[in-house]
């Protein structure tokens, strides 16, 4: 069975054919139309009409979208693609294209992914990081996305960082409205923010590791603050979800020093003798998206 898996990212969007066994094969992508949400939904409808052209028949979509479907209401809630917040996009879409389509937040998708097949097959409890352009998460449950009752099951990038330091209060504003959420230091545009303010140097996070691996001591002092800042995030997840492993996704995973630093780092904060939880890369990387989000129609949550 053939299904089309979406990815609505705030950059761009991506959509492809997956096949029963996860792979996917027919791919399209195109420049997401910001700040436009009539044009958005012809846009995901545009990729969809292309690719069941190509395919000779009609399949099923599912979407993997910035924040979520409010239970409450029906409509987008805490997107960072603002321009679909108090939206309808379920409807409109599923009118668009003249049938039902399925939403997950992005980060439930990029987890559900990576569980079936990818870097945490075979684990029980997954939690799934998304830290790019944002920082979203999600978790899976024995091969099931866990929604929760209010959509925001995983949503770890809007609390607070944990065990602040002085310096870190009281953090930088974030778009949900509050001070020092975990995004404002855990995605690429805080980690390029903080070395920014430190050092008075601007850099893209490619350009900080870069220098870091190069010798340069303030791009390392930096990366060391943002893995010590991650230790401690994760080192929360944990505490209260206890996963057997974690992947990491989105431009900040290419980072592979996390994955040994950061283990490293959270032993002193997790509330427990010894930390077996893995840290691991992801096995399908920007595939996730799409994959999860084709999956939507197997996987509905609890």
């Amino acid at each position: 069975m053939l299904r089309i898996g979406v990815d609505l990212g705030g950059t761009k969007i991506e959509a492809a054919v997956v096949a029963q066994d996860g792979e996917t094969t027919l791919r399209r992508r195109v420049a997401t139309p910001r700040d436009d949400y009539d044009a958005t939904i012809e846009a995901v409808a545009g990729l969809v009409a292309d690719l069941e052209g190509r395919l000779g028949h009609q399949t099923t979509v599912g979407v993997g979208m910035p924040g979520t479907i409010s239970p409450a209401t029906g409509l987008v809630k805490n997107a960072n693609s603002v321009w679909l917040n108090g939206r309808a996009l379920d409807l409109d879409l599923g009118a668009r294209l003249g049938r039902e389509v399925r939403f997950a937040n992005d980060a439930n998708c990029f987890a559900l992914s990576e569980a079936r097949g990818g870097a945490a097959a075979g684990a029980a409890i997954v939690f799934g990081v998304i830290i790019g352009t944002g920082t979203g998460g999600g978790i899976v449950v024995n091969g099931r996305v866990l929604t929760g009752r209010n959509a925001v099951a995983g949503e770890w990038g809007h609390n607070p960082l944990p065990w602040p330091r002085p310096e870190e209060l009281p953090g930088a504003p974030c778009y949900c409205g509050l001070r020092g959420c975990i995004e404002t230091f855990l995605s690429g545009p805080g980690l390029a923010r903080d070395h920014a303010e430190t050092t008075g140097d601007e850099r893209s996070p490619v350009e900080i590791a870069e220098r870091a691996a190069g010798g340069d001591a303030a791009a390392e002092a930096t990366l060391q603050r943002y893995e010590d800042r991650m230790a401690r995030a994760l080192a929360s997840i944990i505490n209260v979800v206890d996963p057997d492993l974690i992947v990491l996704g989105g431009g900040m995973s290419n980072l592979t020093r996390l994955y040994t630093n950061v283990p490293r780092l959270w032993t002193r904060y997790v509330f427990s003798d010894r930390v077996d939880t893995l840290l691991v890369a992801p096995r399908f990387g920007d595939s996730s998206g799409v994959r999860g989000a084709a999956w939507l129609w197997e996987d509905l949550g609890t």
